[in-house]
């Protein structure tokens, strides 16, 4: 079964950095497309960043472009995010999501739907 733990949220000031972690155990992660998702408060969850099996492609929402990267290394079976120049409105719990089994190598996929296995959220808090 698989199974995915999120870490390295926190607290930060504004313009700061962190970088979550998110271990996937099971056997599944090579053949997993992943993908970030956030939610803050009162709002619907998110796409935040989406890599593609292979790891060759990525997205990366407008409102995190040029600020965040996703990346995964499939040799540890683990997916990051890195965020720099953080804002208030970064605050949100995130989400680590994995496409297992139905991801081919290239595709990115940005819909909460797409995606059928989920890990338990890590909270960042971006204080101004």
């Amino acid at each position: 079964q698989v199974q995915l733990v999120e870490s390295g949220g926190g607290l930060v000031q504004a313009g700061g950095s962190l970088r979550l972690s998110c271990e996937v155990s099971g056997g599944t992660f090579s053949s997993s497309a992943m993908g970030w998702f956030r939610q803050a408060p009162g709002k619907e969850r998110e796409i935040v960043a989406a890599i593609s099996r292979i790891g060759g492609n990525t997205y990366h929402a407008d409102s995190v472009k040029d600020r965040f990267t996703i990346s995964r290394d499939n040799a540890k079976n683990t997916l990051y995010l890195q965020m720099n120049s953080l804002k208030p409105e970064d605050t949100a719990v995130y989400y680590c999501a994995a496409r297992v089994a139905y991801a081919n190598g290239i595709d990115t996929y940005t819909r909460a739907y797409s995606y059928n296995a989920w890990g338990q959220g890590t909270q960042v808090t971006v204080s101004s």
